[in-house]
């Protein structure tokens, strides 16, 4: 799939270590995004503005550590960009030695639709008891892929709903802009 184009990594990974049996390894980048509660009492999901104000954006040195503390949650993102054809999704897992640490690499977003072009944000959270220092270059998590049947309907990139697309940098929540949130 890689040699094919139906699959684009940029940079392009280092095969002898980033690919797996079946998965492929994407990197930390040095780009993170923490919340900061002591703003407000409560993010309103309906303000689109709040997500934004709540957070803080860290860069770290590629040689410098980000300290995961235990029940933190950050935003991160990783190194490489990644193109999907209209045929191939996406499984976004973390890996079994940074969980092996109580570091999980994503709350709930682990599928990456056909047709998604952009950076992968993940969503880090120490669920361990000691802090975790993670250094920008890590493998962070890995990616499976998986053949549909056809191409979908609607890829991400055609999606109009697609508040993600062409994601290269820290995105924070946009549910604000999802129209059920604002039913009466």
């Amino acid at each position: 799939m890689l040699s094919s184009g139906a699959i684009v990594v940029e940079p392009p990974p280092n095969l002898d270590l980033q690919l797996g049996s079946c998965s492929l390894d994407l990197r930390l980048s040095n780009e993170f995004s923490m919340f900061e509660y002591n703003k407000i009492p409560f993010i309103d999901i309906r303000n689109p503005d709040q997500a934004q104000q709540t957070t803080r954006q860290i860069h770290v040195d590629d040689d410098q550590a980000f300290v995961l503390h235990p029940g933190s949650f950050v935003l991160a993102i990783t190194i490489e960009r990644i193109e999907l054809a209209d045929d191939i999704v996406g499984r976004l897992e973390g890996r079994s030695s940074l969980g092996r640490l109580g570091i999980i690499v994503h709350a709930t977003a682990s599928i990456i639709d056909p047709g998604w072009r952009g950076r992968v944000v993940l969503e880090l959270a120490n669920h361990g008891t000691m802090p975790v220092a993670l250094y920008p270059g890590i493998r962070v998590c890995s990616l499976t892929f998986e053949q549909v049947s056809t191409p979908v309907d609607r890829p991400y990139w055609r999606k109009a709903q697609a508040k993600y697309a062409n994601q290269e940098g820290l995105i924070a929540s946009r549910i604000a802009d999802d129209p059920e949130v604002h039913r009466s």
